[in-house]
């Protein structure tokens, strides 16, 4: 018998917090997007509970990250994903030649790569400056690949 109680005030307590969320109405601010704002879409606002469902499903099936990539999940995609699909591009094509160029510090290579970042003009001199000065820190072994220099010159440049 105490084992029903402790049921029927757990399903009350639940459908209390269910019924609320649902009468709220507010959207949700917390969770971000991903499979468990998809499952708990309008219900978990105002809901800590369901927030903290919806919060968990998302990290835990990593699909938060796919979402921001391809816009889908309720997830926006970044409004300079192009870009870094050219940027992505230009260093499979030309990595070598910017490695050349960040060790002189100039070059049209190194030109088109500030280009492609956005890099305005009048801030390029000192972009080149650091990342020639960093070049060890960017370029850290003949077979570095391109993923590791991008860290590495988002690093450096900052």
């Amino acid at each position: 018998m105490k084992k029903l109680a402790i049921v029927a005030a757990v399903v009350a307590v639940t459908l209390v917090l269910v019924g609320s969320a649902f009468a709220a109405g507010q959207a949700h601010t917390n969770t971000g997007c991903g499979l468990g704002t998809m499952l708990f879409k309008g219900a978990a606002d105002n809901s800590v509970l369901l927030q903290t469902f919806q919060a968990t499903t998302n990290g835990t099936y990593g699909n938060q990250t796919f979402g921001i990539t391809t816009g889908t999940s309720d997830c926006q995609q970044p409004k300079n994903f192009a870009s870094n699909v050219q940027i992505n591009e230009f260093m499979v094509a030309n990595m070598d030649n910017l490695a050349r160029d960040i060790a002189q510090g100039r070059g049209e290579t190194l030109d088109a790569f500030a280009e492609l970042l956005q890099i305005p003009a009048e801030k390029r001199a000192e972009f080149y400056g650091q990342l020639q000065s960093g070049f060890a820190r960017i370029f850290t072994s003949p077979g570095v690949q391109m993923a590791s220099v991008m860290d590495n010159i988002s690093t450096v440049s900052k």
